[in-house]
């Protein structure tokens, strides 16, 4: 904890900036529903963008400018646009991912031998997860791609496509490998057995060793991050890993009055899972060169995706199968953890406080809270919750500027159909 603590404020200090709590922080924002009246629920604000291009040596070659009106994103150009057809998300970037898994597993090496196996643990094939990160992150690389101007030479052209689309792809692997040193080290706080259907590394290497997997991760993330050469998308991955510990932090020391707030709960949840795939989806816009608005944007589509994933993670704790999730259902509950369904179960039957005041070390108190948030709505109302934030999800993606750009449209059509995929899942 205090060494990722100490990374998130070392990173500022590099990119210049302060990561101090209550440094310079502006006061929590009220989120609209989509339809236009508010969720009642307390998030962080979205940190300021600087309105200027950094970063992006191609920069100086986009001379077209995309229209900032307030149009709205049609998936369907024409009647034979590839646009127009619903596609996998994760199969149109299948090939990169190959790439990164890849490239991942060639950063993560270590000259001592069990280090490597602790950090490639859950770089190997078949234990890599679902890549939603990352498939989140090309595709959104993808749909903020910008048009480049015609008297451009092929040649430039090229050389200044794949050179951006490499950095983008470097975000997505200091993602992936800041999210797997948070698994590594929550797996040790919570003494978790399993991790994506397999067995936990810390069952198998013991804690300290997972520990110092988890570091070793996070300094090979600073190494790639550092070679980007971009000072405010430092910021912004300093300011996701500071946040992975605040989240952890408000999890494991919350008082009575805290767990039973929905506002604390998702404060907790932008820290401990929005707010590394929204400050990432942030990055790769900020490296590509776009405005603060279109930044803002980004970052909207990923706090909110990550909002509502979680909230479905936590319905689908009470509703699944350790099989298909990979983790023992019932988690959060059996370690005190309280999430959105059992918050909309008590305030439904005030008589829960009682139940969760005494904890669950005892089994039937388990029993009875289960009781009470089958009768209740609670599971609804979390869905319910999760279906704003998606729609929100879907506004930012329509409100990006426009294009006619065939790529550009599949891809915000992927981005808005993993919305769907979020929502929607069992596992």
């Amino acid at each position: 904890m205090s060494w990722r603590w100490a990374l998130a404020r070392r990173l500022a200090t590099l990119a210049g900036t302060s990561t101090a709590p209550g440094a310079g922080a502006a006061q929590p924002r009220r989120l609209l529903s989509s339809s236009g009246a508010l969720l009642g629920r307390r998030f962080p604000p979205a940190p300021q963008i600087r309105n200027e291009v950094v970063g992006c040596r191609g920069a100086a070659f986009v001379t077209a400018r995309w229209l900032h009106d307030a149009t709205q994103y049609k998936t369907l150009q024409d009647g034979g646009s590839r646009a127009e057809e619903r596609q996998d998300p994760f199969e149109l970037v299948a090939d990169e991912l190959s790439i990164l898994a890849n490239r991942l597993r060639s950063m993560v090496a270590a000259e001592v031998p069990k280090l490597a196996s602790a950090a490639e643990y859950f770089f190997k094939l078949g234990a890599e997860g679902k890549r939603f990160r990352p498939t989140v992150l090309l595709l959104m690389a993808s749909a903020l791609k910008f048009p480049i101007s015609e008297s451009t030479e092929g040649g430039v052209f090229s050389m200044l496509a794949s050179t951006m689309r490499t950095r983008q792809q470097n975000i997505a692997e200091i993602t992936e490998m800041i999210h797997v040193a948070s698994l590594l080290h929550d797996d040790v706080l919570d003494d978790a057995d399993t991790r994506r259907g397999v067995t936990s590394l810390n069952c198998i290497m013991g804690n300290k060793l997972s520990v110092l997997a988890g570091d070793f991760l996070l300094s090979r993330a600073c190494v790639a991050l550092a070679a980007l050469g971009n000072t405010e998308v430092v910021s912004l991955m300093a300011t996701a890993v500071e946040h992975l510990v605040t989240g952890e932090t408000m999890q494991i020391s919350t008082s009575r009055e805290q767990r039973r707030s929905m506002e604390y709960y998702l404060q907790k949840t932008y820290y401990k899972t929005a707010s590394l795939i929204s400050n990432s989806c942030k990055a790769v816009a900020v490296l590509t060169g776009h405005t603060a608005d279109v930044s803002l944007l980004a970052y909207e589509y990923g706090r909110n995706l990550g909002l509502a994933f979680q909230l479905i993670d936590d319905v689908l704790d009470f509703t699944g199968t350790s099989a298909s999730l990979g983790k023992g259902s019932l988690s959060d509950i059996r370690h005190g953890i309280i999430t959105a369904p059992m918050l909309y179960a008590m305030e439904e039957f005030p008589q829960l406080h009682d139940v969760i005041d005494q904890g669950f070390d005892n089994p039937a108190n388990v029993e009875l809270a289960l009781d009470y948030l089958q009768k209740s709505r609670g599971i609804e109302r979390t869905k319910e919750l999760a279906q704003e934030h998606v729609n929100l999800a879907i506004k930012a993606i329509e409100a990006l500027p426009d294009s006619d750009d065939e790529d550009v449209l599949i891809s915000r059509r992927a981005l808005i159909d993993i919305t769907q995929r979020v929502i929607t899942r069992t596992k």
